[in-house]
């Protein structure tokens, strides 16, 4: 196999201002007829953890409580992974179409990390009715609406 190369799009923008994806330049023009989209689909990289020795960590000591006692890197969400790759469903507040930002309610990618794609969210094609995850995280909200007043760090080993 070759290996890929992939370009930023833009970077995020956190701050008391807001959190926004601040696409660059060249980029402005692939935002077209995204409005009316609630949610887009952003895929970014976990730049904070991209060095040679965790992208050689494949698996993870109990993450989460309640989970096996080890878990394989593909079975979490960890930032540590062989290509530091994430994805993450934003709601989009506005778009100024003319600067290349976007507004979003949230995002938990840090201030400055790149974005390498957006996705706008369908329901047709992205939403799964009656997913199945396993016993020891079935307690876990069913959304992300519900997601935000979740004591997560009831959850978490870390």
């Amino acid at each position: 196999m070759k290996n890929l190369q992939v370009n930023p799009i833009g970077k995020i923008m956190n701050g008391e201002g807001g959190t926004y994806i601040e696409v660059l330049p060249q980029y402005i023009p692939a935002l077209q007829a995204l409005e009316g989209f609630s949610h887009l689909q952003m895929i970014w990289w976990f730049s904070d953890f991209d060095t040679p020795e965790v992208r050689q960590v494949i698996e993870a000591p109990q993450p989460y409580k309640n989970a096996p006692e080890v878990m394989g890197i593909f079975a979490t969400r960890s930032p540590v992974r062989p290509n530091p790759l994430a994805l993450s469903t934003v709601e989009v507040i506005h778009i100024d179409y003319e600067k290349g930002l976007i507004e979003l309610t949230y995002t938990d990618a840090n201030d400055q990390t790149p974005v390498l794609d957006l996705k706008p969210y369908t329901p047709s094609i992205d939403r799964v009715e009656n997913p199945r995850v396993p016993a020891w995280c079935s307690h876990w909200p069913k959304n992300v609406e519900t997601s935000g007043d979740f004591p997560w760090e009831e959850e978490f080993n870390f």
